[in-house]
């Protein structure tokens, strides 16, 4: 019993070690005005894992920091495009 209580835990303990908070940041170039990044936050903000979410207008681009063992930058993508702001992934290939 103590054996299955130990590979549980260090189950467990190794899994969260794996697990790291994420910063990415996404271009949302649909946002054409001033009000838009609220409904891009939200919409972030929703998303199970999502610890922050800075959305600028001016730069058109959301800047979130996530739980990675949680969500995902798709799940994050799909959450802006789901409320009509399709995003990317700043700086990955196209």
């Amino acid at each position: 019993m103590r054996k299955i209580i130990a590979s549980i835990a260090l189950a467990l303990v190794s899994s969260a070690a794996l697990a790291a908070v994420q910063t990415i940041t996404l271009s949302v170039p649909g946002m054409d005005c001033p009000v838009c990044p609220i409904t891009v936050k939200k919409a972030l903000e929703k998303v199970d894992g999502v610890k922050k979410a800075n959305v600028e207008f001016k730069s058109r681009e959301a800047k979130v920091t996530y739980d990675d063992a949680i969500t995902t930058p798709d799940k994050l993508m799909k959450a802006t495009t789901d409320a009509g702001y399709p995003s990317t992934l700043k700086g990955a290939a196209k």
